[in-house]
Parts: structure tokens; sequence; C-alpha cells
């Protein structure tokens, strides 16, 4: 990371490459360079909908063990990544459970009532993957947890996401990070079983560029089959200024192509967001624009079997994203976002950030007529979080982070509601 503040979108960017950049002529060895973590997680997760009256809530434990290894010495290293992850729900509030936006552990059998009568009790899941590395090029089959652009599994709820498949990595030119991947099953983060989330397949292709210090530029483009084909670009640009204060510009861009097999109609969005933060001192303020066009909404994400797209849950990679994406067909929305840092008063690892954002010009399609009704419905959203990060001791890196969201819509457009996260992460380095 950069000495100055960068957007999420930019930081989430540089994470998608974590050691790969290393090169195969450092490599110490396979055990030496191994690494075993556990990743401990308390999730709470509310929603109330208004429209309805239904009450949706789940509480679990879950754990994740996660083994990275080495590469062998030589012109060629190989190595092995394997994970074992376990979910136990505490509680799903007397019938609560079952919402799709929660998603914490899978229900079915769904009563007139909307409520369930089979929740998982507990999951489990472990994968592996084996991987070679020819000077920067990382070449790796398995069971992995994909961030880019255009494949980003979800890690926002219990337990995250996975996909099995096959991902190149190269980091050759000093600044260009290339991935190239195909990806043909996806494991559920609420259920069981290797292909739970029913992916016949999608290919990822493209790169990011770091110019110097100041400007980075990414390009992707994906192919999920007989779903849909998306590009994506980034341009990411933070202005140095007096005392330490700076200035983020950020542009990230989506086009989509459905294919009429899935959507009956071959549907195009254009979904793109420009955002600008100052930041100074312990204070940073956001002014964003978002705008949906085309012929539908922008879909992503959830799981084919159910009907969906299957390219990650947090495959949306614009300003504007929190409960809602405002990502509906035609919409236009803006943001106003403050972010405090407590470390000046005296409170090291404790922040605070809040968005509103108000989304206009909503084209809803009558569910039996399918004719469109331009511009007849808007939505708006209040969004709080407050996290707090241990920062030394026994629970060092131990953060809890207290999420809420207020949601209202007109027309009808989507569900009116109240979110409530509450969230204990507890990552742990074991070697």
């Amino acid at each position: 990371m950069t000495k100055y503040k960068l957007s999420a979108i930019a930081l989430a960017l540089m994470t998608s490459v974590p050691a790969l950049a290393a090169s195969q002529a450092d490599s110490k060895g396979f055990v030496e360079d191994s690494s075993l973590d556990l990743f401990l997680r308390n999730a709470y997760m509310n929603r109330d909908y208004r429209n309805g009256d239904q009450d949706k809530a789940e509480w679990g434990q879950a754990g994740v063990l996660t083994f990275t290894s080495g590469f062998t010495k030589g012109t060629v290293g190989v190595g092995v990544d394997a994970f074992g992850m376990y979910g136990y729900r505490l509680d799903s509030g007397g019938g609560r459970a079952g919402a799709g936006g929660i998603d914490f552990f899978f229900a079915d059998d769904q009563n007139p009532d909307g409520t369930f009568n089979n929740v998982e009790r507990d999951m489990a899941h472990a994968g592996a993957a084996v991987k070679a590395r020819f000077s920067k090029t990382v070449l790796s089959y398995g069971d992995q947890r994909p961030v880019l652009p255009v494949l980003s599994h979800d890690d926002s709820r219990l337990l995250p996401e996975t996909y099995t498949g096959t991902m190149i990595t190269s980091n050759e030119i000093d600044g260009l990070t290339v991935h190239a991947g195909r990806f043909h099953a996806q494991h559920r983060k609420s259920d069981e079983g290797r292909d739970s989330g029913g992916l016949n397949s999608i290919e990822v292709l493209g790169g990011s560029y770091q110019f110097n210090d100041n400007i980075r530029a990414a390009l992707y483009a994906s192919d999920v089959e007989d779903v849909l084909k998306r590009q994506y670009a980034n341009l990411n640009y933070i202005r140095p200024l007096n005392q330490g204060d700076t200035l983020t510009l950020d542009f990230s861009g989506y086009r989509t192509k459905q294919d009429s097999e899935w959507d009956g109609r071959g549907d195009r969005n254009n979904l793109w967001s420009l955002s600008a933060n100052y930041a100074t001192g312990p204070h940073d303020f956001t002014l964003a624009y978002q705008r949906s066009s085309g012929d539908t909404g922008y879909n992503y994400g959830f799981y084919q079997n159910a009907g969906a797209v299957g390219d990650g849950g947090t495959t949306i990679w614009v300003a504007n994203s929190f409960w809602s994406d405002f990502n509906a067909e035609d919409e236009r929305s803006w943001q106003l976002g403050y972010g405090l840092d407590f470390t000046q008063f005296g409170v090291p690892g404790l922040s605070y950030n809040f968005a509103y954002v108000r989304g206009t010009d909503i084209t809803v399609r009558n569910s039996a007529t399918n004719v469109r009704e331009a511009g007849s419905a808007s939505e708006r959203e209040i969004f709080n979080q407050l996290k707090y990060v241990v920062q030394s001791g026994a629970a060092k890196d131990m953060s809890v982070r207290l999420r809420s969201s207020v949601l209202r819509a007109s027309n009808s457009y989507t569900q009116d509601g109240n979110e409530v996260r509450i969230f204990v992460d507890f990552p742990m380095n074991i070697f």
C-alpha cells in the first residue's frame, strides 16, 4: 500500500495479488516459506423487511484453517494451498432463517408464511489447490478464492464462497499484474458440496498496471457460460496535497451483455461510478455519482442453480454499493460519505464510516406484462459502521464491526428494511 489513502476499489486490486509477486529465484523451499493461519468469525445479521412484515436473522460461529506452502527450489517450484472451514448455527431466531440476502445457512422446505422447516445446523467444507511457479508467474489449479472485479468470491457473510478451476497470475513486468483463468465449479457459502452453486463455467482475463505512486488502471473481462459476457475498467488517481492531505479520484465501469438463452432478450447494461475522496487528518469526505443504463439492471452473484449469475457475491466494484447496490435499470445515484479515524483522538484502531445514498429514475418492469415503467421508482439508504481493531496483546488484530443500514424505496421497487450486522473477526497466525 502506498503512503497515500487508496480507494476501496484500488486496494482490492492490490490485495488480489498477495505474495504471488515474489520470484521463484527467491524461493526458500516448500516448508521454509509455508504458513498456517486460523480465522475465527462470530457473525450476526438481521434484516427487518418492512414490506410483508418479515423479520429475518441468523447467527453463527465459523472457523477457517488455511495452509499456504512455499515453493520447492529450482527453475520451476511447486506447492500446495489447502483449507478447511466449519460453520455452526447458534441461532436462527425461531424461524427467521432463510433470507437469500443473509444466506449464512442453507434452508429449504419453505412454508406459505415464508418460514423454513429445514435449516442447516452446521456445515463443513475442505479444499486444496496445487500450484507451480516459474520466474514471477504462478499457475494454480483447484479450490481457490478469487478477488477480481469480474469474479470476486463473497466473504461478507459467515463463511466464504470458493471456486474450483485454474488461475494464472503473472507479474513479469514491474507494476503489471495479469490474470487468466477458467473455473468450472462454485461452492456455496451456506451449504456443503463442491458445486453446490451449480456453476457451468466462467472464464476471466485481464490485469492492472501501476503507472507510478499516483496512477493505477485496470481492464478485465469475463465470459460466464450461457449467462453473460462482461468487461470492466478502472482508473484510480491519488493527488497528494499540502500537510499530508490527499485527493483520490476513482472511476469504475462495467459493460455487460446477457445471453439471450439466459434472459430471453439478450439485454445489455452499462454501470459506472465516479468518486472523489478528500482525506485530511483523521477525516475523509466522499462524493460519488453512479449510473446504470441499458435494457436491464446490473446482474451479478448468487448461484446458477437458483437462476442467478454465479460470478461471486462481491462482483460489483463500484462506489455506491452498500446494502443496496443502486444498480437497477436506468438508476442514477449520488453518495455523500464521511469517515473518521480515532487514532489522533487517542483510540488507535477505532474508525467510523457514514454514507447517505439516493437513487432515482429507476425503471420498473410490470411483472405481469413486462411493460417498462420508466423513471417510476427511487430508493435511499443511510449506512453507518463502527469498527475497532485490537492493536496489541493476546487478541491483537481481532476486530469488532457494528454495521447498520436503513433502506427505503418507492413504488415497491425493492423491499424496505432495516439491517444490522455484528461481526467479530479474529485472524491468527499459527506458524
